[in-house]
């Protein structure tokens, strides 16, 4: 039997898009793996595998038998040391490669150039010639093989034409390489942390301490020591530490990290409370009811970490060319180095191979979708939007069809009884009484209004309750057959051994935003469908009150044929976005192209959506599509810019132009050019913070 897992591996090593590459593949190809994804812009290994086949030591080796490692403490100690580490080998590279520039440009004691340039090969450039030869010993090449070479290759021949009597040396383009890509890869580091954010924003927001009441003192403990059951207490302008039910008290609360919405939310005695929101100016008590990861916080952050680290469909066609790309520039370098080698000296052959070395930029192409991905879902995050993944994000790009269940998503899912009318002999106050006690075992919110109007008091007994989905639900109550189920015109008939007794009108409530959300969705030329249990009548109603062409109503569908007309919509050609709230809606918002699960409704429907709205509020919706959309499309803007800086990168370091041109692409501009490509395709992602 087998257990599949899934670990998150923290990475140490890697330098560009053909790591990632080398490392899944290994994972991948390792027995008892079922799938395996590395993620260059958060360096993290996602693995589901059979724990009874393969031990987590045996996925940390298979990574380090191709030359990385598994980072053993909190991954963001481990990129603070790199940090440091990265800054003081600029600082020393940069002071010694600025004077080799300047004794470069006056082409002026080359021993002193050779002596300068020593430290910044040897100690700046150390961790290029380090990685390029463990990539070497393990039979593959990344991008530090391309910055070694091209610059070893540069230090190597002006050592050689100083040894031979010549002055025609190129020290100065060894040392400002290094000291460009180095700056580079911090400006690189530090966009790639601002874009992962999101994160390190949530997890701040969780309090170190909480005040408990234990054997009739308060103490203050740890986070991590709460218990499920204990009696937490909030004071004014504290953060509430894990999830429960008021008990005391009363405040106002801001959710909006949870939410998005900035509006502070009353807090009374039954009122839940989750960890991390903020309390207003008044005191309360609340019971634990979820602590540690089960909490709406931690399973955020969980969710957000998992969207970040995953990949969206796009980025396929990046992901086989980053697999060839650093033996395909080697094999141009060489072929470069030979064509020149024939009509200029020897040096000029040698600089234009090194260009080709040093400009072409797999990162680029491995940061592109990574980087928009993590900008992405961490504004949607700010926003109450969680995306589950980048194929879900994708997805929710390119829909075209929008389809609604009414109860609960367009109405606010508290129906209200306004008028009954009994029959047949029948009182109203009988009536009431015998479909209370019916639907006192029933979830539906039909139920819930009649249970609401009957008012307080114990429902009358009633026998052999069951319910049938869609239709209504059956009871004995006082030796008599009470039936509860559709009635004329969208009214809820009650019958009685048979007989009609009475029937309800109940009204359920547009929500506020919904003819706005159908508006925006509209607007962004996207056909809006509603598809519903409730009768004709009241299903056009609500569509005429939120702006839905009547045409595109679904109505008196039972729950188990919303996942047929889906799947139907589909079959047409469509990309469905199916939003929904309730169990019963699981399987459509799972047969479409991309569920959104309204995130204050069932966990099943949260579960089974690939977006999770965290506020009921339908404008949401267009909110959610809306990023997807810009996400996708800065994915698109950094992919083309990848592959075009490249394209032409490429062959004007070759100097394929020259004889046009009459100009030459030096190693330096090469680099600078190489270090910013991958800046500006991160930078092009972080717009999406700001959107």
């Amino acid at each position: 039997m087998k257990h599949i897992e899934e670990i998150e591996l923290p990475l140490g090593g890697m330098t560009c898009a053909n790591c990632a590459r080398v490392i899944e593949k290994q994972l991948a190809g390792t027995p008892g793996v079922e799938k395996a994804s590395v993620n260059f812009a958060t360096h993290i290994a996602s693995v589901k595998y059979d724990s009874g086949q393969v031990p987590v030591e045996s996925l940390v080796a298979a990574v380090e038998d191709v030359g990385y490692e598994v980072l053993s403490g909190p991954q963001e100690l481990a990129e603070q040391a790199d940090s440091r580490d990265l800054k003081r080998r600029l600082v020393v590279g940069a002071t010694f490669a600025l004077p080799v520039f300047v004794l470069g440009m006056t082409e002026r004691w080359p021993m002193v150039q050779m002596g300068l340039t020593l430290p910044v090969l040897t100690y700046s450039g150390f961790p290029f010639f380090h990685d390029a030869w463990k990539a070497l010993r393990h039979g593959s090449a990344n991008m530090n093989t391309l910055i070694a070479l091209g610059t070893g290759a540069a230090f190597s021949y002006s050592v050689w034409v100083l040894i031979t009597g010549g002055m025609d040396v190129y020290f100065e383009a060894a040392a400002v390489i290094i000291a460009l890509v180095l700056l580079g890869r911090m400006l690189e580091a530090r966009a790639r942390g601002r874009a992962s954010d999101a994160i390190r924003k949530l997890l701040n927001l969780q309090p170190p301490s909480a005040h408990v009441l234990r054997d009739g003192k308060e103490l203050e403990i740890q986070l991590a020591e709460v218990c499920v059951g204990d009696v937490v207490i909030v004071k004014p302008g504290e953060r509430v530490p894990v999830d429960g039910t008021v008990r005391e008290g009363a405040s106002e609360i801001d959710e909006s990290m949870l939410t998005g919405e900035s509006l502070p939310v009353a807090k009374q005695p039954g009122s839940t409370v989750c960890g991390g929101t903020i309390n207003g100016s008044g005191a309360f008590r609340f019971e634990a009811a979820k602590v540690g990861k089960d909490t709406t916080l931690a399973r955020i952050v969980d969710l957000v970490k998992r969207a970040q680290g995953s990949k969206a469909p796009v980025s396929r066609t990046a992901d086989e060319v980053s697999g060839y790309f650093t033996v395909a520039v080697l094999g141009i370098a060489v072929a470069t180095f030979m064509a020149w080698l024939f009509i200029a000296p020897l040096g000029i052959a040698l600089m234009h191979a090194v260009s080709v070395l040093i400009i072409a930029c797999p990162c680029a192409m491995g940061l592109a979708t990574p980087t928009a991905i993590m900008a992405g879902t961490g504004r949607g995050a700010t926003q109450g939007i969680l995306f589950k993944g980048g194929e879900a994000l994708e997805a929710a790009a390119r829909v075209d069809t929008v389809v609604f269940d009414k109860t609960g998503t367009i109405t606010t899912g508290s129906p209200r009884v306004t008028r009954i009318a009994a029959q047949n002999g029948f009182f109203e106050a009988e009536v009431v009484r015998l479909a209370a006690a019916v639907e006192q075992w029933s979830e539906h919110p039909v139920g819930r209004a009649i249970l609401n109007y009957a008012g307080a008091g114990q429902p009358e007994a009633a026998l052999d309750f069951h319910a049938i989905p869609g239709v209504g639900a059956e009871a004995a109550v006082g030796g008599r057959t009470v039936h509860i189920g559709r009635g004329e015109a969208g009214k809820v008939a009650v019958d009685v051994d048979g007989v009609r007794a009475g029937e309800f009108e109940i009204t359920d409530q547009v929500k506020p935003g919904a003819a706005d959300a159908v508006g925006r969705l509209h607007a962004m030329g996207l056909q809006v469908w509603m598809i519903t249990g409730d009768h004709e009548r009241v299903a056009h109603e609500t569509a005429r009150e939120t702006g839905i062409e009547e045409k595109y109503v679904l109505a008196g569908v039972l729950p188990d044929q919303k996942q047929v007309e889906v799947t139907r919509l589909r079959a047409e050609g469509r990309k469905v976005a199916m939003v929904g709230d309730g169990i019963n809606d699981a399987p459509a918002l799972v047969s479409a192209n991309v569920g959104i699960a309204i995130g204050t409704g069932a966990d099943i429907a949260i579960e089974a959506g690939g977006v999770i709205l965290m506020r009921g509020d339908p404008r949401s919706v267009p909110d959610a599509l809306a990023l997807a959309r810009r996400t996708l499309r800065v994915i698109r803007q950094n992919l083309f810019w990848a592959f075009a800086y490249n394209a032409v990168g490429i062959p004007l370091a070759a100097g394929v132009f020259y004889p046009w041109t009459n100009w030459m692409l030096s190693p330096m501009i090469a680099s600078a050019a190489m270090a910013l490509s991958s800046v500006s395709v991160v930078m092009n992602s972080l717009r999406l913070r700001r959107s």
